[in-house]
């Protein structure tokens, strides 16, 4: 009987690797999104639309409003950063989003009785979020197994971060080779109301020079490529 598993799924770069990994790694994929108040709805979007193709047995999609707490250039009316990526944590640091995103799917897990939820995050090409680090998952695990009755009474759950020693260059290599179809994410923090990548902001600079390095072209459109 295949395994089922959690996959914490935005429709953007990495979470798309993370169900292909989750799949060839024979587990069922059982998809989680958020509809959180977020700057933009085009990830979303092609997470709602291209679950089903990027291997997902269910999508679900969660609604919660967290422009209410704010403190963030993704929940507020505060300026995506466009100048590069600096040493410190930037203003597109949604605060504890990583925690609240992975309670949700915590309690998915428990309801359809999966012991295993996948994360894509990256500790190697990224903003510098602090709950992307390794400490961080292996915190909520334990956290995860002492606050469930999946937990307590001996089912072990296991928080699985794949592409957290990868290089964005080395994620895009393992999804292609899995297939993943990467003109069907979106990264961008700021697309235009066309919904084209700006090519300048943090999350688009990281993912242009993952594929650079990769030697493989970037299938979307950017209003600019400087990087």
């Amino acid at each position: 009987m295949t395994k089922k598993a959690v996959i914490l799924y935005s429709g953007g770069l990495d979470s798309t690797t993370c169900m292909a990994i989750a799949k060839a790694e024979g587990y069922s994929p059982f998809a989680i999104s958020f509809s959180y108040g977020q700057r933009h709805s085009v990830e979303l979007d092609l997470a709602k639309k291209h679950a089903k193709k990027a291997g997902a047995a269910e999508h679900l999609v969660v609604d919660f409003d967290y422009r209410k707490v704010g403190g963030s250039a993704l929940t507020s009316n505060i300026a995506v950063p466009k100048e590069g990526v600096g040493s410190e944590i930037p203003v597109t640091y949604v605060p504890a989003r990583n925690t609240i995103f992975l309670s949700f799917a915590l309690g998915w897990a428990e309801v359809l009785g999966a012991f295993d939820i996948f994360i894509g995050v990256n500790a190697l090409d990224y903003s510098g979020y602090p709950d992307c680090r390794p400490e961080y998952i292996a915190s909520f695990e334990a956290m995860a197994n002492l606050a469930t009755k999946a937990g307590v009474e001996g089912n072990r759950l296991t928080i699985h971060a794949p592409l957290i020693n990868l290089t964005k260059a080395e994620i895009i290599q393992k999804g292609v080779a899995l297939g993943v179809d990467y003109s069907l994410t979106h990264s961008c923090y700021d697309p235009s109301p066309e919904g084209i990548a700006c090519g300048l902001c943090d999350s688009c600079r990281l993912r242009l020079k993952g594929f650079i390095e990769a030697g493989i072209p970037d299938p979307v459109k950017y209003l600019t490529r400087e990087s």
